[in-house]
């Protein structure tokens, strides 16, 4: 994973489908993005927030492969970073492939990685016929679900576009990453 980077980073203020590019981010410890709307150390997403406020926030950083939208721009989706929703756009980092608890740095900053973003309707209603591109069926019947990682704060600080991105695996056995 020599070579992994941040190519785009995006927050939203208000809870809408995509987020805004931006040049810098800043990430707190225990609580995620800066001014986005999904961060807190409690759930912040809306329906999961309907469901029981008090669980904790396991998707404060949402981060997406830019290898993701050269796939779907190659079938005729042209999307920006930022506009899945997503905070980081990397490239060089197999993100899906990681396990559970796999620590990102980024300079000072520090996220673990808690799971996967579940593909929603949302999506199509984005860009119809988007979500098909975001679910795979496997050979052994298994679904991979493309739509990037979600990630919390371990350790605050900036971030900037271009900086690098270093993996730092748990200890084994690693646990594959399911929805969060």
């Amino acid at each position: 994973m020599n070579g992994a980077r941040v190519i785009g980073l995006a927050r939203s203020g208000s809870h809408r489908f995509s987020k805004e590019p931006c040049e810098r981010l800043t990430l707190i410890a225990g609580y995620g993005v800066a001014d986005d709307a999904h961060a807190g150390a409690t759930v912040q997403h809306v329906s999961r927030k309907k469901k029981d406020p008090h669980q904790p926030n396991l998707r404060q950083v949402h981060l997406i492969h830019s290898e993701l939208l050269d796939e779907v721009a190659a079938k005729g989706f042209a999307i920006a970073s930022g506009e899945l929703g997503e905070n980081l756009t990397t490239r060089g980092i197999d993100l899906l492939a990681l396990p559970t608890d796999a620590r990102l740095r980024i300079g000072d900053v520090v996220v673990r990685v808690t799971g996967l973003r579940n593909p929603c309707w949302q999506i199509d209603a984005f860009r119809p016929g988007l979500l098909a591109e975001m679910i795979e069926k496997r050979a052994d019947g298994s679904i991979l679900r493309k739509c990037g990682v979600m990630a919390v704060v371990e350790s605050g600080g900036e971030i900037a576009q271009g900086a690098a991105i270093e993996v730092e695996l748990p200890p084994a056995p690693h646990r594959p990453l399911d929805l969060v």
